[in-house]
């Protein structure tokens, strides 16, 4: 089964993210979608994720941090454990939410990116090739659900 095997048209993105969150055996995770300003938007996340932690990650500019550069690079960027992690992909933002094993896959909508979601872990960990491969699936059904919303009633 896969994170979009149940996904209906009335759910939310934050009972989506819920749902993903299990189904990955992740602790937490994050829902950005790209804006017409060009910048990431917070459209869900996690609950008990700290308001500091919030109040950093609600716009983030593609580029920056994990969901930006994953967004930039329209791969995934991986951390086995971001509280040590020295690549530079790892902002102190990511950080300071306690997590250790973090994934952000892009969004795509066909050949667009159009978002990034992102899933951690509390102790480290490395997400395998068909755990990456499930997590794209999710981002993907994620955007088309989002599209159906947009598109004007017949």
């Amino acid at each position: 089964m896969t994170a979009g095997d149940h996904a209906s048209q009335t759910e939310s993105d934050a009972e989506t993210l819920a749902r993903i969150v299990v189904e990955f055996r992740a602790d937490s995770g994050t829902i950005h979608l790209l804006g017409s300003d060009g910048l990431l938007h917070l459209k869900a996340a996690s609950a008990g994720m700290p308001e500091a932690v919030l109040a950093m990650i609600r716009t983030i500019p593609v580029g920056k941090g994990m969901a930006g550069l994953a967004v930039e690079r329209r791969e995934p960027v991986n951390a086995c454990n971001i509280q040590t992690d020295a690549s530079g992909d790892v902002r102190p933002g990511a950080r300071a939410t306690g997590l250790a094993g973090a994934i952000v896959v892009p969004i795509f909508r066909g050949d667009d990116v159009v978002g990034a979601l992102g899933v951690a872990n509390r102790g480290e960990r490395t997400f395998s090739d068909a755990e990456i491969a499930g997590l794209l699936a999710a981002g993907r059904e994620l955007a088309a659900r989002h599209a159906e919303a947009k598109a004007p009633a017949a």
